[in-house]
């Protein structure tokens, strides 16, 4: 499968309750490269670089959230991969 890039933003309650951290670890595990971080709105925005399964695998689980979190909506723009991340990472 191809890689992808996908730059995602999240809203509902998601911040304050682990998210950004969360999000880290399941990119860690399916081997995605990119990053993560709160906006001051309240939502979180991310951008995941891989293959376009561990990609769908990942905004399964961001749609689940971890405890704590109510996911109400998840945007997504799809586009070319770039290649321009070494790790995922979380700014702030």
């Amino acid at each position: 499968m191809k890689p992808v890039r996908a730059s995602v933003r999240i809203r509902g309650m998601v911040q304050g309750v682990g998210f950004r951290y969360f999000t880290q670890r399941i990119c860690l595990q399916y081997h995605l490269t990119g990053w993560v971080r709160n906006l001051p709105n309240g939502d979180v925005e991310a951008v995941f670089e891989g293959r376009e399964s561990e990609v769908r695998q990942v905004l399964e689980g961001c749609r689940r959230g971890p405890g704590g979190a109510r996911v109400e909506e998840i945007l997504i723009d799809w586009e070319d991969f770039r290649g321009e991340f070494s790790a995922f990472d979380i700014r702030r």
